[in-house]
C-alpha cells in the first residue's frame, strides 16, 4: 500500500491561494501515518467557520471566500481531505471507503479542537461534515449546508449522479479541473482549471477522486448506510440553527435541501435560500453572496 504527497511544485503561484500551510498527522490503521493539510485563516479569536470541500476538489475552491470570511473577523478552517489538494494520497482506491474518511476527518477535528464552530459544506463536505456534526454536536454552534445530502441507500438517486458515477468509473484520464469547469455556471479564470489539477501530477494521485462516487450509499447494503441512519437520528435532535443555500442550477442536489427543512429542528425559522447564478460547485459562482450568507449567519449567533 502506497501513500503518495504531491510536490510543493505542483502549487506554486496559484491564482488568489498563497494560503500559509498547515498539517495535521492522522493514522490509519493499514496506512499508516499520513499528513492532512487544511488552511487556517484570520484571527485566533473569531467565530470559527470549518469550509469542506468535496469532489473532485479541495480547499482552492473556497479560496475567495476564505479570504472574505477571514477579513471580516472570523477564523477560517478549510481542510483537504485525504486523497485531496495538499493532504497525502493513498493510491489503491480500495484504500478508500465513506467510514475511512469520516474517522480521518474526526482526527482532524479532534486535533484543532474547535468550539462553537459552524460548519459550511458542499457535496461530500457534506456526507462527511454532517457526520462529524452527528458525532460531536458539541463543536458546533451551528450548520450551512449547500448542495448537499445524508444519503441512507433508499430511493432513486437522479440521473445525473449516476451518469456521473458510471463516468468516473471508466474514463481512463480523470479530468478534474474538467469537472469542475463542467459544472460551474461561470468561466473559470486563467490558471484556474490549472489550479484544480494541480494536486496531481499523474493518474497515480487520483485515486481518491475517481471512487468517491461509488461510495456514496445508494443501497441500503452500502458502507455508511447505518451510521448515516445513527446521523440523522441526532440531526432530527439538533436545535441550533442549521441553514441551507443551495443553488438554483445544479442537477443533483436540486430539492433535497427540503430533508433538512422537514427533519432538523435547527431549520426552522431559517433564511433558507436558493442562490441564484451557481452551479454544483457554487463557491466558484457566487463567492460573493455565499460570504455574506456565512457572516450574516454568525452575526445572528
Amino acid at each position: 500500500m502506497t501513500v503518495l504527497r504531491t510536490p510543493d511544485t505542483q502549487f506554486e503561484n496559484l491564482p488568489d491561494y498563497s494560503f500559509t500551510q498547515h498539517y495535521t498527522v492522522i493514522n490509519d490503521s493499514a496506512l499508516g501515518d499520513m499528513r492532512l493539510h487544511y488552511v487556517d485563516e484570520g484571527p485566533r479569536n473569531g467565530r470559527i467557520v470549518i469550509m469542506m470541500h468535496g469532489e473532485p476538489s479541495w480547499s482552492y475552491l473556497y479560496r475567495k471566500m476564505i479570504t472574505q470570511v477571514a477579513n471580516a473577523g472570523c477564523r477560517v478552517l478549510a481542510p483537504d481531505l485525504i486523497g485531496f489538494g495538499r493532504s497525502d494520497k493513498p493510491s489503491a482506491q480500495s484504500d478508500y471507503s465513506y467510514s475511512g474518511h469520516v474517522d480521518w476527518m474526526s482526527q482532524w477535528l479532534e486535533a484543532v479542537d474547535t468550539r462553537d464552530a459552524v460548519l459550511f459544506c458542499q457535496d461530500w463536505g457534506g456526507l462527511i461534515g454532517l457526520r462529524l456534526v452527528a458525532k460531536y454536536p458539541e463543536r458546533f454552534a451551528g450548520v450551512i449546508a449547500a448542495n448537499t445530502f445524508l444519503p441512507t441507500g433508499q430511493g432513486s438517486m437522479p440521473d445525473a449522479f449516476m451518469q456521473w458515477r458510471e463516468f468516473a468509473k471508466v474514463i481512463p484520464e480523470f479530468p478534474v479541473g474538467g469537472v469542475i469547469r463542467g459544472a460551474t455556471v461561470n468561466d473559470l479564470g486563467p490558471g484556474e482549471e490549472a489550479a484544480y489539477n494541480a494536486p496531481y501530477p499523474d493518474e497515480s494521485y487520483k485515486a481518491g477522486a475517481r471512487i468517491f462516487p461509488a461510495l456514496v450509499p445508494i443501497s441500503p447494503d452500502m458502507d455508511g448506510v447505518d451510521d448515516n441512519l445513527n446521523a440523522w437520528d441526532v440531526l432530527s435532535r439538533f436545535d441550533k440553527p442549521f441553514l441551507t443555500a443551495f443553488s438554483d442550477q445544479d442537477p443533483i442536489t436540486a430539492g433535497l435541501d427540503k430533508h433538512f427543512h422537514s427533519r432538523v429542528p435547527g431549520c426552522k425559522g431559517q433564511p433558507h435560500q436558493i442562490v441564484k447564478g451557481g452551479g454544483h460547485f457554487l463557491q466558484e459562482d457566487v463567492p460573493d453572496a455565499l460570504s455574506q450568507i456565512i457572516l450574516e449567519f454568525c452575526e445572528r449567533l
